[in-house]
Parts: C-alpha cells; structure tokens; sequence
C-alpha cells in the first residue's frame, strides 16, 4: 500500500517560502500534496510536490508522448520539475510498467518498460555526450525515481520536416550533415551494446537536437524487449528503419507514391514485392527507385532491411562500418 501524502505544513519553512514563490504555487486552487512514495504516479498532479533524494521537486507539466497517432498525449509517469531549492528544471521519470509486442517476421517479440534497465544505463552513459544525463534514486516504498537533465533541443523528425526545400535539395544540402550526426548517434548504441545494454526504442523522436550546438542525443531508455536469440536485432533493426526516415525525408508507403503527383506512374509500377522492409510490410526501403540520384552504396544498406534481403547486419557495428564509408563519401 502506498504511502499518504504530506502537505505543506509538514515541509521546512524555507522550501514552503521557496514554493509560495513560485509561478505554479499563484495559478493553483488547491493545497499541494507532497509525497515521498510515487507507488501511484495517478495521484499526482500539477503543483504537487514530489521529495526523494533530499530534493524538492516542484511538477510544473508533464512530457507528452511522440509516439506517431498520440502525439500530445501527457504522459503522467514523467514530470516535468523544478527543483525548489536551486531552481534547476528537470525531467522525472516513475515507474511505469506496460508491455506490448512487435512482430518482425514470423517472430512475435515481447517488449516491456524496464526501469531498473534505464538506471543502468544512466550510470553506464555517464557524460557521454550522445546520451541523455541523469541518475536514478529510490523514493521511500523503494521505487525507481529517474532524475534527468533537460536536453534542450528539438526532435530529430522535426528538425528534418523542417526543410520546405525539394528532396533533391534536401539530399545534398541537407542530408550530409545530418548523416555525420546520426552516424555519431548509432555508433553510441555499439556503445551500448557492447556493455550489454539495448535501447529498446529507437525512433526518430528520442533523438533530439541540440539548439546550441546541432549535437544530436539519445533519450528514453527504458523500453527493453525479448529476443534471446539475437538478443540486439530490434535495436539494429530500428536504426535501419530510422536511416531510411532521413534519407527520405520521412516513409514511402505504396500508396504514398499514389497521391505523391511528383513521383512518375512508371515508378509505382516498378515497385516489386522485394523493395519493401521486412520490418513494415508496406513500407518501401528500396529508395533509389523514388529517388535515382540515392548512391548504390546507400541504398545497398536500407535494402539489408528487405524483403529481398538474405543477408542481415547482425550487429549495429555492421551497420556502422557500411554507413562510416558513405558518409566519407560525402566529405
């Protein structure tokens, strides 16, 4: 059972002083609650104050989900804060269990949230700049509470809708740059995977690129799923499927060519059963037929993500090796 409650009268003086003055403390109708046991993130809400690690955590939004079809949806688990004492904005992330499964093939994989993942790879990740920042605390039942810096940026899939010029311009003033730095961000997951660790969610909305410097970085860690056979395949999988995003500009469906009235008919129909992934069944990966001025050796990397394919990258090092040699091509 959860732990009650406090309230203000049960803080020290100096942290009430501290939260009268604040913003949030002057729109709220309500007596804040202050809880030191987030069993039931629910409860929890907006100018409610949450205590662990001797810190006071003031929520002032919550993050929303990017997941494609919910975007905006807020996500209650994960907090946005200030901390009272030094007035620091922070992300909390509380434990949060759901499980869901992806089907790649005939395999059906079995994923989950995995908190106690995240906060190993939080310790692991430590000032690598590729990574989100932060570390993890246990409240007072003994939940996982993760306390992460801000990456103060946009994401990626943003950034690259952004570009209002044609693909073609796209390619070769755009997509360079971008590559050097996604290239950056997947030999990181190496990184990861040669500690053990996966991802376990890698999508165009957890990286994020810096506003200061077009740093890109990896957030959101906690996902993990089961595939004890090719135990990082997802992972590589998924930076395959992110790969293609960038290259162009965002997904080509079958039907996308349909209503896209700059693509030529004699593209459509040339478009066979093997240009599409094997990880979206009606996604098409074989991007050179869309976009002839995609060189071989690019696109020879989305076609290992095939149908057609017979030969897979087992490892993201792989990937790294093939992708490294295009992009000092661009240099």
């Amino acid at each position: 059972m959860s732990q009650a409650p406090q309230t203000l009268h049960d803080m020290p003086d100096d942290i009430v002083a501290l939260f009268k003055a604040h913003r949030v403390s002057k729109s709220l109708r309500r007596q804040p609650k202050v809880y030191t046991d987030t069993s039931n993130f629910t409860s929890i809400d907006y100018g409610d104050i949450i205590h662990v690690d001797d810190r006071y955590f003031l929520i002032t939004a919550y993050a929303v989900e990017g997941r494609f079809g919910v975007d905006d949806q807020p996500k209650q688990w994960v907090p946005k804060v200030t901390d009272l004492v030094s007035g620091q904005s922070l992300i909390l992330k509380l434990v949060f269990h759901e499980t869901f499964s992806v089907n790649i093939g005939d395999f059906v994989i079995p994923c989950y949230r995995n908190p106690e993942k995240e906060a190993r790879i939080l310790e692991y990740t430590q000032g690598h700049k590729r990574f989100m920042q932060g570390y993890c605390v246990e409240d007072e039942a003994g939940n996982l509470v993760r306390i992460l810096d801000v990456v103060r940026g946009r994401r990626l899939d943003k950034v690259v809708y952004r570009e209002k010029c044609s693909h073609e311009e796209y390619f070769y003033s755009c997509l360079p740059a971008i590559l050097r730095e996604f290239l950056e961000c997947a030999q990181a997951i190496t990184f990861l995977h040669q500690g053990g660790f996966r991802h376990g969610d890698i999508r165009r909305d957890h990286i994020y690129v810096e506003f200061e410097t077009g740093l890109f970085r990896w957030i959101d860690f906690d996902y993990d799923f089961y595939l004890p056979e090719r135990p990082f395949a997802l992972d590589v999988l998924e930076l395959g499927n992110l790969l293609m995003f960038l290259i162009a500009r965002g997904d080509y469906r079958d039907r996308d060519l349909l209503d896209n009235h700059s693509v030529d008919e004699a593209v459509f129909s040339d478009i066979c059963a093997d240009d599409f992934s094997l990880l979206a069944k009606n996604k098409i990966v074989n991007l050179k037929k869309i976009f002839p001025y995609i060189p071989t050796e690019l696109n020879d990397i989305c076609m290992h993500f095939s149908r057609k394919a017979t030969v897979w990258y087992d490892t993201a090092d792989e990937f790294c090796v093939d992708l490294e040699k295009v992009v000092s091509s661009f240099s």
